[in-house]
């Protein structure tokens, strides 16, 4: 049993950009959707919501994300619709209470008030949702084993552009990473994250 108090949701990158018609569009997001939606109703008080902001213009980040962003010209903020980097509209209606944490980067641990917040709730455990499995939601999953947190995974509210780094991921937290990630459906969800 995960004690209420102790555990936040953690929703990963669930923006326009990322939805249809979006420049970084991921098709599953559609799918993982009401789900998503579902735990951030229950919880919303426990929620917390990351966004990848991008940069004003490709040269504005270090190294090699100036390459990607070069890339990717059409997901700056001199190319970018400024609505499509808030959160989906199904979303966006529960802040407040939940909370939004910008990110300049893949983790959500990287430059933003993550740490600083979680600590200030006392949180051990994070209950991730979001996209995408194989980018953001990995780096930031890596970071939060990093610094001691349970993770658990909600398997079908995870999302990603491609079946095989989704399905990938999930073979390697099943097989490698037992002690430290746990992978479970949302069904199971109010069983685990206890109301106490």
């Amino acid at each position: 049993m995960i004690p209420l108090k102790d555990a936040v949701h953690l929703c990963v990158d669930m923006q326009r950009i990322f939805s249809k018609g979006g420049v970084w569009e991921t098709p599953w997001m559609e799918r993982v959707l009401p789900v998503v939606t579902e735990i951030a109703a229950r919880y919303d008080e426990r929620t917390i919501f990351t966004r990848f902001i991008t940069p004003q213009s490709w040269d504005q980040r270090p190294g090699q994300w100036q390459r990607y962003f070069q890339r990717w010209k059409a997901a700056t903020r001199e190319h970018l619709q400024s609505d499509q980097l808030e959160l989906v509209p199904e979303l966006a209606r529960f802040v407040p209470p939940a909370h939004v944490v910008d990110k300049p980067a893949y983790s959500a641990f990287y430059l933003s008030e993550l740490d600083a917040l979680l600590t200030d709730k006392g949180v051990r455990c994070l209950i991730v949702t979001g996209a995408e499995t194989d980018i953001c939601v990995l780096s930031t999953v890596l970071a939060a084993v990093d610094r001691g947190f349970r993770v658990v995974l909600v398997e079908d509210a995870l999302c990603s552009s491609s079946d095989t780094g989704h399905e990938a991921l999930m073979t390697m937290y099943r097989t490698r990473m037992q002690e430290q990630i746990e992978l479970i459906n949302s069904n199971e969800l109010a069983a685990v994250w206890s109301a106490r």
